[in-house]
């Protein structure tokens, strides 16, 4: 993937520490928080419980200046396409886009969703407007999800990004004509699907305002939109495939959205909300 300049709105909160986080224990609820957990886009205080565990050791520190952490100079030059790309969209609407922090940290960090540990794996908090990850994730996204590749990742931070889009602009919120009648999991279904296709939708732009796409990174992206989906998650469980359970989507519907938006590159079509079939 080729990028540019880097992003100044990286907070970076690693070997800061964040506190402990609780997670439901024992049984059915701990392989459910568990998959819940490998998800993008969890809001923590979904997975939350009582009942407090040690804070979990960081040690790792912040790096001293750009050049010195390439993972984390990744991290902002991905950031700032989205930036530059979202500023364009936002613009030929007549609206202003309002770019988002993004935390990293290790361990565990405090949002205005609550507490929340690695194991949520990167996500969104709609309450301050920020997107958290633990640059571990990607680690996890190579090795155990054998989704490898800088495009993977970046569909990672695309995905989030996606969900900062949808709280601008409103969409599919709870008020919008027909969603009241879904379920909480149905409605988090199309919620996360839009924003499969909002990550599509801005590799599209970018990559026609700046040739960011190289040969590979759109079977890198679809490689990791499979690699969590629903289905496959549980069935790595160990456990049976459950779509009343589903909160993100199956592999087919994810890897779809997301190529919906990369081809269109049109905001209706990625109307998840209106969607007759997923």
């Amino acid at each position: 993937m080729r990028l540019g300049r880097q992003s100044d709105n990286i907070e970076d909160r690693r070997g800061m520490g964040g506190g402990g986080i609780a997670l439901a224990g024992g049984g059915i609820g701990t392989v459910v928080v568990l998959v819940l957990a490998l998800l993008f886009g969890v809001d923590p205080s979904v997975i939350l419980q009582t009942g407090q565990q040690p804070p979990i050791p960081t040690n790792e520190a912040p790096s001293a200046s750009p050049g010195t952490d390439p993972a984390r100079d990744f991290v902002s030059m991905v950031l700032a396409d989205t930036e530059d790309t979202w500023d364009q969209i936002f613009r030929s609407m007549n609206r202003e886009y309002r770019r988002p922090k993004l935390v990293l940290f290790t361990g565990a960090v405090q949002s205005a969703c609550g507490m929340a540990g690695s194991a949520v794996g990167p996500f969104y908090c709609p309450g301050d407007q920020k997107l958290y990850l633990d640059l571990s994730f990607f680690r996890d996204l190579q090795q155990r999800f054998k989704a490898p590749g800088d495009f993977a990742q970046a569909y990672v931070i695309g995905h989030e990004i996606g969900h900062h889009v949808q709280t601008i602009l409103g969409l599919g919120t709870r008020r919008t004509p027909g969603v009241e009648r879904l379920s909480q999991n149905a409605f988090s279904v199309r919620k996360e699907l839009q924003a499969d296709c909002l990550a599509g939708l801005w590799a599209h732009h970018s990559n026609q305002a700046r040739q960011t796409l190289e040969a590979g990174d759109v079977e890198e992206g679809l490689a990791a939109a499979a690699a969590i989906g629903d289905d496959r998650l549980q069935r790595q469980s160990g456990g049976r495939i459950v779509p009343e359970t589903f909160t993100h989507g199956s592999s087919e519907q994810r890897v779809r959205w997301f190529k919906r938006g990369l081809q269109t590159g049109q905001l209706r079509d990625c109307d998840t909300y209106a969607a007759a079939q997923l």
